[in-house]
Protein backbone atom coordinates (compact mmCIF):
# COMPACT_ATOMS: atom_id res chain seq x y z
CA UNK A 1 0.00 0.00 0.00
CA UNK A 2 1.44 3.20 -1.40
CA UNK A 3 1.63 6.17 1.12
CA UNK A 4 -1.74 7.96 -0.39
CA UNK A 5 -3.41 4.71 0.31
CA UNK A 6 -2.36 4.74 3.89
CA UNK A 7 -3.51 8.07 4.54
CA UNK A 8 -7.02 7.44 3.07
CA UNK A 9 -7.53 4.53 5.69
CA UNK A 10 -6.18 6.04 8.58
CA UNK A 11 -8.33 9.19 7.74
CA UNK A 12 -11.29 6.99 6.52
CA UNK A 13 -10.79 4.80 9.97
CA UNK A 14 -10.94 7.68 12.49
CA UNK A 15 -13.56 9.10 10.75
CA UNK A 16 -15.79 6.12 11.22
CA UNK A 17 -14.78 6.00 14.68
CA UNK A 18 -15.49 9.51 15.49
CA UNK A 19 -19.02 8.96 13.96
CA UNK A 20 -19.55 6.00 15.70
CA UNK A 21 -19.12 7.60 19.04
CA UNK A 22 -20.66 11.05 18.24
CA UNK A 23 -23.80 9.25 17.07
CA UNK A 24 -24.23 7.31 20.96
CA UNK A 25 -26.36 7.93 23.41
CA UNK A 26 -24.98 9.96 26.75
CA UNK A 27 -26.03 6.54 28.12
CA UNK A 28 -23.98 3.93 25.58
CA UNK A 29 -21.15 6.42 25.58
CA UNK A 30 -20.29 5.50 29.39
CA UNK A 31 -22.04 2.39 29.87
CA UNK A 32 -19.86 0.11 31.45
CA UNK A 33 -20.71 -3.72 30.44
CA UNK A 34 -18.56 -6.12 33.03
CA UNK A 35 -15.30 -5.58 32.80
CA UNK A 36 -15.24 -4.30 29.32
CA UNK A 37 -14.02 -0.38 28.54
CA UNK A 38 -16.77 2.07 27.87
CA UNK A 39 -17.01 3.50 24.83
CA UNK A 40 -15.60 7.06 26.24
CA UNK A 41 -12.32 4.63 27.09
CA UNK A 42 -12.07 3.42 23.90
CA UNK A 43 -11.91 6.76 22.78
CA UNK A 44 -9.55 8.19 25.10
CA UNK A 45 -7.07 5.41 24.29
CA UNK A 46 -7.46 5.78 20.82
CA UNK A 47 -6.44 9.43 21.53
CA UNK A 48 -3.36 8.34 23.67
CA UNK A 49 -2.56 5.91 21.12
CA UNK A 50 -2.64 8.41 18.39
CA UNK A 51 -1.05 11.18 20.16
CA UNK A 52 2.56 9.78 20.55
CA UNK A 53 2.90 8.83 16.69
CA UNK A 54 1.75 11.75 15.25
CA UNK A 55 4.73 13.06 17.73
CA UNK A 56 7.19 10.67 15.99
CA UNK A 57 6.39 11.57 12.70
CA UNK A 58 7.05 15.09 13.84
CA UNK A 59 10.54 14.30 14.32
CA UNK A 60 13.61 14.78 12.33
CA UNK A 61 14.55 11.75 10.90
CA UNK A 62 18.04 11.69 12.42
CA UNK A 63 16.43 11.78 15.47
CA UNK A 64 14.15 8.85 14.51
CA UNK A 65 17.11 7.23 13.49
CA UNK A 66 19.65 7.26 16.61
CA UNK A 67 16.50 7.23 18.72
CA UNK A 68 15.05 3.85 17.56
CA UNK A 69 17.53 3.08 14.74
CA UNK A 70 16.86 1.37 10.84
CA UNK A 71 14.70 -1.35 9.88
CA UNK A 72 16.67 -4.69 8.91
CA UNK A 73 13.70 -6.21 7.47
CA UNK A 74 11.73 -4.91 4.63
CA UNK A 75 7.80 -3.23 5.59
CA UNK A 76 5.09 -6.31 6.14
CA UNK A 77 2.16 -5.79 4.04
CA UNK A 78 -1.78 -4.46 5.76
CA UNK A 79 -2.67 -7.70 5.78
CA UNK A 80 0.34 -9.44 7.58
CA UNK A 81 0.25 -6.54 9.86
CA UNK A 82 -2.99 -6.88 11.27
CA UNK A 83 -2.63 -11.08 11.29
CA UNK A 84 0.72 -10.48 13.02
CA UNK A 85 -1.23 -8.09 15.96
CA UNK A 86 -4.27 -10.56 16.23
CA UNK A 87 -2.19 -13.26 16.88
CA UNK A 88 0.00 -11.53 19.02
CA UNK A 89 -3.09 -10.20 21.00
CA UNK A 90 -4.34 -13.64 21.35
CA UNK A 91 -0.75 -14.78 22.37
CA UNK A 92 -0.56 -12.56 25.06
CA UNK A 93 -4.35 -12.32 26.40
CA UNK A 94 -2.83 -11.60 29.99
CA UNK A 95 -1.11 -8.15 28.51
CA UNK A 96 -1.86 -5.06 30.91
CA UNK A 97 -2.21 -1.76 28.53
CA UNK A 98 0.98 0.21 29.44
CA UNK A 99 0.31 3.46 31.84
CA UNK A 100 0.48 5.71 29.04
CA UNK A 101 -2.29 4.57 27.03
CA UNK A 102 -4.48 3.42 29.84
CA UNK A 103 -7.42 5.22 29.45
CA UNK A 104 -9.81 6.73 32.14
CA UNK A 105 -13.00 7.77 31.39
CA UNK A 106 -14.12 11.13 29.51
CA UNK A 107 -17.22 12.88 31.16
CA UNK A 108 -20.04 13.42 29.13
CA UNK A 109 -19.05 17.14 29.42
CA UNK A 110 -15.77 16.52 27.15
CA UNK A 111 -17.66 14.08 24.77
CA UNK A 112 -17.25 16.52 21.95
CA UNK A 113 -13.92 18.48 22.53
CA UNK A 114 -12.38 14.58 22.72
CA UNK A 115 -13.94 13.99 19.33
CA UNK A 116 -12.21 16.76 18.01
CA UNK A 117 -8.79 16.32 19.73
CA UNK A 118 -9.05 12.65 17.66
CA UNK A 119 -10.00 14.20 14.73
CA UNK A 120 -7.48 17.39 15.00
CA UNK A 121 -4.48 14.38 15.51
CA UNK A 122 -5.61 11.79 13.42
CA UNK A 123 -5.55 14.66 10.43
CA UNK A 124 -2.44 16.11 11.65
CA UNK A 125 -0.79 12.61 11.48
CA UNK A 126 -2.13 12.22 7.93
CA UNK A 127 -0.67 15.60 6.46
CA UNK A 128 2.72 14.59 8.13
CA UNK A 129 2.99 11.58 6.12
CA UNK A 130 3.63 13.27 2.35
CA UNK A 131 7.12 14.31 3.98
CA UNK A 132 8.15 11.07 3.82
CA UNK A 133 9.44 8.91 0.80
CA UNK A 134 8.09 5.53 0.67
CA UNK A 135 11.67 4.41 0.65
CA UNK A 136 11.94 6.15 4.30
CA UNK A 137 8.50 4.62 5.68
CA UNK A 138 10.32 1.35 5.08
CA UNK A 139 13.88 2.41 6.62
CA UNK A 140 13.02 4.10 9.76
CA UNK A 141 11.31 2.13 12.53
CA UNK A 142 9.09 3.09 15.43
CA UNK A 143 9.12 0.71 18.94
CA UNK A 144 5.50 -0.87 19.54
CA UNK A 145 4.76 -1.72 23.37
CA UNK A 146 3.20 -4.89 22.12
CA UNK A 147 4.89 -5.58 19.03
CA UNK A 148 7.89 -4.41 19.39
CA UNK A 149 9.72 -2.44 16.41
CA UNK A 150 7.39 -1.35 13.65
CA UNK A 151 8.60 0.33 10.55
CA UNK A 152 6.93 3.68 9.64
CA UNK A 153 4.85 2.10 7.14
CA UNK A 154 3.87 -0.47 9.40
CA UNK A 155 2.82 1.78 12.24
CA UNK A 156 0.65 3.47 10.27
CA UNK A 157 -0.68 0.40 9.16
CA UNK A 158 -1.36 -0.32 13.19
CA UNK A 159 -2.67 3.23 13.77
CA UNK A 160 -5.28 2.93 11.01
CA UNK A 161 -6.03 -1.09 12.12
CA UNK A 162 -6.23 -0.36 15.73
CA UNK A 163 -8.92 2.47 15.47
CA UNK A 164 -10.78 0.02 13.41
CA UNK A 165 -10.00 -2.99 16.03
CA UNK A 166 -11.71 -0.52 18.98
CA UNK A 167 -14.35 0.71 16.87
CA UNK A 168 -15.69 -3.25 16.47
CA UNK A 169 -15.20 -3.60 20.48
CA UNK A 170 -17.51 -0.92 21.25
CA UNK A 171 -20.22 -2.38 18.47
CA UNK A 172 -19.81 -5.96 20.22
CA UNK A 173 -19.83 -4.00 24.03
CA UNK A 174 -23.00 -2.53 23.07
CA UNK A 175 -24.21 -5.78 22.08
CA UNK A 176 -24.21 -7.35 25.73
CA UNK A 177 -26.11 -4.57 27.09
Amino acid sequence: MDKQAVISLLEENHQIFISKISSLSDTDFNRKIASKWTSSQQLEHIIKSVKPVDMAFSLPMFVLKMKFGLANRPSKTYPDLVKKYLKTLEENKGYEVPPEFTPEEIPLARKEKSLKKLKKLASKLASRIPRFSEEELDTYILPHPLMGKLTLREMLYFTAYHVEHHDRQILENLKLK
